[in-house]
């Protein structure tokens, strides 16, 4: 595996993580509280790994370009900024509201869930669209 095989394995570790984050709402749902509690953990370890496989491609590789023109353009670039704004937020969210959780205030865990769970998982299924739009549908991204 070279660096260049990164953005297809981001796209499967967004997928994964909507996966979970969708199991681990269901979950809680239903009461299921150590089904949630064991798909959260993994839904965070997802994204931590994420996280982690973004930076390595972007360092080495830098910047990419959408190759796609028109309102197409439009549409990713406003996708994209909506996609990393919340992306960059929704860290800060992650931590706050699985900070309560560990301490037992699941008072406070649940109202910080809320606004957090939506978030997160805008961020994971816009990931894999942008993906999708960069390097699939409109062929390579430039660089």
């Amino acid at each position: 595996m070279t660096v260049h095989d990164l953005p297809v394995v981001n796209a499967s570790l967004n997928a994964t993580a909507t996966v979970l984050l969708l199991l681990g709402f269901a979950f809680i749902k239903t009461r299921r509280v150590k089904a949630h509690i064991a798909t959260m953990i993994t839904a965070l370890v997802v994204s931590a790994a994420f996280l982690t496989c973004y930076l390595i491609y972007h360092f080495y590789v830098g910047h990419v370009k959408f190759a796609g023109t028109g309102f197409v353009q439009k549409f990713y670039y406003t996708l994209l900024l909506t996609h990393v704004v919340l992306a960059v937020v929704s860290l800060p969210m992650i931590i706050m509201t699985v900070t309560p959780a560990l301490q037992r205030r699941f008072d406070k865990h649940k109202r910080m869930a809320r606004w957090t769970y939506p978030v997160w998982l805008y961020v994971s299924v816009t990931g894999v669209i942008v993906y999708m739009m960069c390097y699939q549908w409109w062929g390579p991204p430039l660089m």
